[in-house]
């Protein structure tokens, strides 16, 4: 089990990205502002465009598109420097707004490692909100595939960016 945190400015808070057994990767952070603000935050394509591509890497949110119901669908595109695009898609399994988020999640680049089940929980005290990412991978192979492909400072500034952002909105 590894535990790494972040390099957050002091002001903000700090994201914990933790392996355990061979197919999960649990991410967490506290975020100061009411759930109902995350989880539109995490959900409105509208919002998020403005926290989920990391500006350091030079990637935009190309395209952004979520049915947030039960069933519905959702693909996000990211475009590269060079105009290189990947996508990330998916379907919506369980939508308890604002308290539980569940769905399905396929690097389209490599679909053929299969699907993630990504559950987020968003628990609300005292005007913050802590939120959990677990996702599960269908293998070890494919978990320490996203592991290895730099997703961490990726994921990690998207979380500051979306820090942020809930900062903003509340």
């Amino acid at each position: 089990m590894v535990a790494t945190k972040g390099s957050e400015p002091a002001h903000m808070n700090t994201t914990t990205m933790e392996l355990k057994g061979d197919r999960e990767i649990v991410i967490a952070r506290t975020f100061n502002g009411p759930a109902r603000i995350v989880f539109d935050a995490w959900t409105k394509p509208e919002l998020v465009r403005r926290w989920w591509a990391p500006r350091s890497l030079g990637v935009t949110l190309a395209s952004c598109d979520a049915d947030v119901s039960v069933g519905g669908k959702y693909r996000y595109v990211l475009k590269g420097r060079k105009g290189d695009e990947l996508g990330f898609s998916g379907q919506y399994v369980e939508v308890d707004r604002p308290n539980r988020l569940v769905y399905t999640q396929i690097f389209e680049p490599m679909s053929d490692a299969g699907e993630a089940i990504i559950t987020i929980t968003f628990d609300e005290h005292r005007g913050q909100t802590d939120v959990v990412s677990s996702e599960i991978y269908p293998s070890a192979e494919a978990r320490d595939a996203a592991v290895s492909s730099g997703m961490e400072h990726g994921m990690r500034e998207a979380m500051d960016q979306l820090d942020e952002l809930v900062t903003s909105l509340s």
